[in-house]
């Protein structure tokens, strides 16, 4: 399962963003892999998704997979929310 996103938060995936971004990534068991600017991360990984220097504006392309058929589905969501909630920050 994949679905692109657009970063909305003005700081873009910073560490405290990316921090979240990572431990949520964990709690699933499967593979969940970024696409930003041209390069890949593993999203359980936090210097990995630093990597990225995903910006406010970036589309990112997320990639859920794995033997866990029924967390993809749950994953590729609350990271997708996660997102789309500006990872708990004002703007």
């Amino acid at each position: 399962m994949e679905k692109t996103i657009t970063i909305c938060n003005l700081l873009g995936l910073h560490m405290r963003a990316a921090s979240k971004l990572v431990q949520l990534a964990n709690e699933f068991e499967v593979d969940v892999m970024l696409d930003c600017n041209g390069a890949q991360a593993d999203a359980k990984s936090l210097l990995e998704v630093l990597q990225l220097a995903g910006t406010k504006g970036s589309d990112v392309t997320i990639s859920v997979e794995g033997d866990a058929e029924e967390d993809e589905e749950p994953a590729l969501l609350q990271i997708c929310q996660l997102f789309d909630s500006r990872f708990g920050e004002p703007e």
